[in-house]
């Protein structure tokens, strides 16, 4: 089992920057790829950015350019860097890890508020 906590969300202007933290405990040796997704109200949950193991990323398009993933093995930690944020952004942002055994897991959220 791997337990997922989310940290950094808040309110921001539009144009302003935030850092969001997902830090992992428990079966870590196990993860993986590492990733953001996010879910505005009324709207799919959809993927924001993805970084595998050996450190390749992949984007979202509307984020692309302004927002930059990345991880920290040695603390099992996976950063979201989201900057020239817009209000469209604004929505519940999840962390989630793909274990070796298939296993997605997910951390409960955190709210990232973009006001115009």
């Amino acid at each position: 089992q791997v337990q997922l906590v989310e940290s950094g969300g808040g309110l921001v202007q539009s144009g302003g920057s935030l850092r969001l933290s997902c830090a992992a405990s428990g079966t870590t040796f196990s993860i993986n790829a590492m990733g953001w997704y996010r879910q505005a109200p009324g709207k799919q949950r959809d993927l924001v950015a993805g970084i595998t193991s050996g450190g390749s990323t992949n984007y979202a398009d509307s984020v692309k350019g302004r927002f930059t993933i990345s991880r920290d093995n040695a603390k099992n930690t996976v950063y979201l860097q989201m900057n020239s944020l817009k209000p469209e952004d604004t929505a519940v942002y999840y962390c989630n890890v793909d274990s070796a055994y298939g296993v997605r897991y997910w951390g409960k959220g955190t709210l990232v508020t973009v006001s115009s």
